[in-house]
C-alpha cells in the first residue's frame, strides 16, 4: 500500500466513527464508499477529464480519488465547501497526500462560484452537497459543463426522494443521456450532448 492508500484508510475509518458519534447533519463527514472513490478514479481517467468541479468537499475523501485520477493525466480538481471547519481539515488532507499542486479549494457557496463560472469550464462535475439545492442550480451546472461532459451526483440510491426534482430535470433534458449506476450510495451519470 502506498501512503495514499493509507490515508485513504485512515480517512474511511475517521468518517464512519464521526458519523456513527453523532447525529448533527453539519457535523458529519458524509463521505463517499471506497467503492465511489474507486468508480470516480475511473471515470476521469476514461473520460480524460482533466477540469473537475467537485461540489462538496467535506474533510476531502472523494477529493483525493479525483484528484489522483485527474493529476495522472495532467488534470486539476476545483473544490468548493462551504463550511470553513470542513475546508480546512481538507487543506491538511490534501497537503498530507502530497495532492494540494493538483486541487483549488474554494470556500463559499457552490450556487454563487456555479454562478461566476464561465460557460463549458469542466469536463466532469461531481455533486455531493445539499441535495435540495441541485434543481435551483440546474441551469448554472448544465452551463459550465462542456459538450460531451459528465455529471455525476450521489446519493442517487440512498436518498431518493430528496433526488426526485433533480433526477426529473435531467431526465426531462434532452440535452442529457442519464444512466443511474447501482455503486455505492448510488450514482446518477448524466452525459451532456455534442461532444
Amino acid at each position: 500500500m502506498t501512503p495514499l492508500d493509507d490515508l485513504k484508510a485512515e480517512l474511511e475509518r475517521f468518517g464512519e466513527d464521526n458519523d456513527r458519534g453523532t447525529g448533527d447533519r453539519p457535523r458529519r463527514m458524509l463521505n463517499i464508499t471506497r467503492d465511489t472513490g474507486e468508480f470516480l478514479s475511473v471515470l476521469v481517467r476514461a473520460t480524460a477529464a482533466r477540469r473537475v468541479l467537485e461540489v462538496g468537499t467535506s474533510n476531502g475523501y472523494s477529493t483525493l480519488w479525483l484528484a489522483e485520477a485527474a493529476r495522472a493525466i495532467g488534470g486539476h480538481v476545483t473544490t468548493v465547501e462551504f463550511q470553513e471547519w470542513k475546508a480546512d481539515l481538507a487543506a491538511l488532507n490534501f497537503e498530507r497526500a502530497g495532492l494540494h499542486e493538483a486541487i483549488t479549494q474554494v470556500l463559499g457557496d457552490a450556487g454563487a462560484l456555479l454562478q461566476r463560472t464561465p460557460d463549458a469550464a469542466f469536463d466532469l462535475v461531481f455533486l455531493d452537497s445539499e441535495r435540495t439545492e441541485y434543481p435551483g442550480w440546474w441551469p448554472d451546472l448544465r452551463r459550465v459543463l462542456r459538450p460531451g461532459g459528465l455529471l455525476v451526483v450521489d446519493n442517487a440510491t440512498s436518498h431518493v426522494e430528496e433526488m426526485a426534482p433533480f433526477a426529473a430535470l435531467l431526465a426531462a433534458d434532452a440535452g442529457f443521456t442519464t444512466s443511474l449506476v447501482p455503486v455505492g450510495k448510488g450514482e446518477l451519470l448524466a452525459v451532456k450532448a455534442g461532444a
